[in-house]
């Protein structure tokens, strides 16, 4: 017995949304364990592809050295904390928009993350960061 087109359409559909939203849960527990729970070694080890590409030109590639950047920070701001603000995921990719406080009481910076999932590991990782500002040229937050 064959499935009828529009069941197949419907059934793909259904995976993409459940493979996007698998993915945006992965992003969100890794990034919380690495920076929050302080735990980069056990974040890189489940989460991340033995390939891992980043793009922060602060950053070097592969899973050690994203654990040895996380120390690295920590070790500059003991304090830091991120303050996922929203996700959003689309097929493989993942965005998180942040609030990551350096020292408490901070404004903080506004960063947007842009992370890609292949497998169920993330592979790799784009970000562009923003301090907010004691001022805005209007009454909306960043967030």
């Amino acid at each position: 017995m064959s499935s009828r087109p529009d069941e197949v359409a419907s059934t793909r559909r259904q995976e993409k949304l459940v493979s996007a939203a698998d993915n945006k849960a992965l992003v969100i527990a890794f990034y919380e364990q690495a920076f929050n729970d302080y735990q980069p070694e056990q974040a890189a080890a489940a989460h991340l592809g033995e390939s891992y590409v980043q793009h922060n030109p602060e950053a070097q590639d592969s899973p050690q050295a994203f654990v040895g950047y996380v120390h690295w920070l920590r070790g500059q701001f003991p304090d830091l904390r991120l303050d996922i603000k929203r996700a959003v995921a689309e097929g493989d990719l993942v965005v998180t928009h942040s609030n990551l406080h350096l020292k408490p009481g901070d404004r903080g910076m506004a960063v947007a993350d842009f992370w890609r999932v292949v497998d169920g590991k993330i592979v790799e990782h784009w970000d562009v960061i923003q301090e907010v500002p004691e001022k805005s040229a209007n009454d909306n937050t960043m967030f």
